[in-house]
This record gives structure tokens, C-alpha cells and sequence, in this order.
């Protein structure tokens, strides 16, 4: 009999790429999606055709309650995030809710219903914030300097304080940055690969960017959410550092990205000095080795290979009339 995987956040990067991941292994996939979420249904594409959207409430508890006793999942993903991270200061109270909200609900659900799920909680890099060591592992402290890590490390220690004191099978992975075509174009990785392809075309003449040097762990979305699962797959549930190990620059994003394309960069990039952050960190890096060696996890795609696919993609996209070069997209972080 198939496993049940329900999956919070189905319709971001991370949930396309676990779903798919997840049906290709036979899964029966459910995602719990609240109603003002369902518009988003579409960036699942064809995969909307073979997983199960339960229509739900996330902030409403009971109603979570009856999710997890009538679909009895084996596995529980809760991806449930903002997909951008500067937009939690805009509604902290709103970002806090939604993170550490539906895991705290879904937790008690589980515990409630009293069954032996799995659960997997999306913990991130930007719980560490300022750093004073690197690179970072499981024993790191966290020093989160905004809303968004402050309620990611609030949702982290819950998972643990039900672990500890129900005994629920819960962990997290610590993600770093991890991309993919699928990344909204607010995002630095995908901004750039779709300028390029812009320019690339005659669509877009130049990319405003801010600072050049601000250096970032990039790995493939793909990838990381085969960690997730096999994060589920082992005797004892734990946290797990995710990410590369290496640090690149955003001058080094851009030059190869535009090599991609066949572009000379330093022709097209225009620095604004509005793009500049205050809050700019430069040091977050994974010391995955915990998880290389417990789950035998390891990257596969390597962060060339990762700029090439993004603008390939992007290329594609344009040509063929299915995402249009914006200007406010490639101007403006």
C-alpha cells in the first residue's frame, strides 16, 4: 500500500520538487492547501493532475485536526513559509502564524490523533543570522536578525520541545539558499538568469544590481528535497545542516550567468546604490557533513550547472511567449 505524504506549502519551489520527488517513489501525495491559496494551484502545472489538494485552513487547528485523521499520512512535510524573506517585516505577527502557527497545530495534531507520522519541519540557514564562525553545522547558535529566522528558529525549537516531550518522530533540515526555474524573479538568482536571457534576446538592455560582493551557499532546489525525505527514512529523527559547503559571490552569479547566455557582463550590470542592504551578511555556509555521513545525502548538481539550467530555462520561456521581461523585475531587487 502506497504511503501517504502530506505536504504544507505544496505550491512553492520546494513543494513542486518534493511532490514530484515523492511520486516518482510511489507516494500518494496530498497537499494542504488554504483556500486563499488555491489561485497558486497553478504553478503546479501538470503535477496538479496527479497529487490530492485538501482544502484547508492552516490557522485553523481543529480543522488540521481533521485533516491528519482522515488522510492517517505516514510522512508530514511542513514547508509552509513567506517565499520571501524581506517581506516579513512587513507582517511579522502574520509571518510568525504561518511558520510556527501550522507547525504548532499540525504537531498537536499528530500527537492527537496519536499516530506514528513522521514529521519533517523546513528550518533554514537564516536562523543562524550573525554569524561569528564558519561554517556553520548543527551546534552553531542562532542569532536570527529578522522576523521571517526569528519565527523559522520559534517553529525549529517547537518541533524539538514535541519531540522531546511526546516523542514524535520530528525533525529539521537547515537549508541554505537553493534555487531553481521555478524562482520567483524578486529572487537574486532568478532576477539575474532572467535578465540575461532578456538581454541575451534584445528584450532588456541592462541589470541593476546592488552589491556585488555579498557571498551566498547556493545549491539546487532539487536536490535538497531529496534530503528532506531521507531525513524520514532513518531510525532517529534529527536536525541536519543542508547545503553545499561553498561560498559564491553574486559577481560570480552574474558573470555566469551571462556567460551562459554568451554575454560579456561588465557591459550590461549597473550598479545602483539603492540595491545596497543594510543587513547584508556574507559569511552563511553549510558544513553538511553530518549529513553526507548519517544519510548518505550528497548534491548533485553543481552551482554552474545550476546558473546554466535557470537560464536556459529562462531563454525558453521568453521565446516562447510564457513569461514576458518585465522591466520592475529586472530593475529592482
Amino acid at each position: 500500500m502506497a504511503k501517504t505524504a502530506l505536504i504544507t506549502g505544496i505550491t512553492g519551489q520546494d513543494g513542486y520538487y518534493l511532490s514530484h520527488f515523492l511520486l516518482e517513489r510511489g507516494y500518494r501525495v496530498v497537499g494542504l492547501v488554504s483556500p486563499q491559496r488555491q489561485p497558486n494551484l497553478a504553478k503546479l502545472g501538470s503535477l496538479a493532475n496527479l497529487v490530492e489538494i485538501y482544502t484547508v485552513d492552516l490557522r485553523d487547528p481543529q480543522a488540521l485536526l481533521t485533516a491528519v485523521e482522515q488522510l492517517l499520512p505516514q510522512e508530514i512535510y511542513n514547508l509552509a513559509a513567506p517565499s520571501f524573506v524581506p517581506d516579513s517585516w512587513k507582517d511579522p505577527l502574520g509571518t510568525l502564524d504561518l511558520i510556527t502557527g501550522t507547525a504548532t497545530r499540525l504537531l498537536d495534531a499528530v500527537r492527537q490523533v496519536g499516530l506514528s507520522t513522521r514529521f519533517y519541519q523546513a528550518s533554514s540557514s537564516e536562523m543562524f543570522g550573525d554569524v561569528d564562525c564558519s561554517p556553520q553545522d548543527e551546534e552553531t547558535p542562532f542569532r536570527p536578525k529578522n522576523p521571517y529566522a526569528a519565527a523559522k528558529m520559534h517553529a525549529h525549537w517547537t518541533m524539538v520541545h514535541h519531540r522531546q516531550r511526546y516523542g514524535l518522530f520530528a525533525c529539521s533540515g537547515i537549508l541554505y539558499n537553493h534555487e531553481s526555474p521555478l524562482r520567483a524573479p524578486q529572487f537574486v538568482t532568478r532576477k539575474i538568469s532572467l535578465a540575461a536571457a532578456s538581454i541575451k534576446l534584445g528584450l532588456a538592455k541592462t541589470l541593476e544590481m546592488g552589491n556585488l560582493d555579498a557571498k551566498r551557499d547556493w545549491g539546487f532546489a532539487g536536490d535538497y528535497v531529496e534530503a528532506m525525505w531521507r531525513m524520514l527514512q532513518v531510525d532517529e529523527p534529527e536536525e541536519y545542516v543542508i547545503g553545499t559547503g561553498y561560498l559564491h559571490s553574486v559577481r560570480e552569479l552574474v558573470a555566469t550567468a551571462f556567460e551562459c547566455a554568451g554575454l560579456e557582463w561588465t557591459k550590461y550590470v549597473v550598479i545602483n546604490t539603492e540595491l545596497l542592504r543594510a543587513d547584508e551578511h556574507f559569511q552563511l555556509v553549510a558544513n553538511p557533513t553530518k549529513a553526507k555521513t548519517k544519510l548518505g545525502w550528497q548534491p548533485q548538481v553543481s552551482f554552474k550547472q545550476l546558473i546554466e539550467k535557470m537560464v536556459q530555462t529562462d531563454l525558453e520561456l521568453l521565446q516562447n511567449g510564457k513569461i514576458a521581461p518585465v522591466a520592475s523585475l529586472i530593475n529592482h531587487s
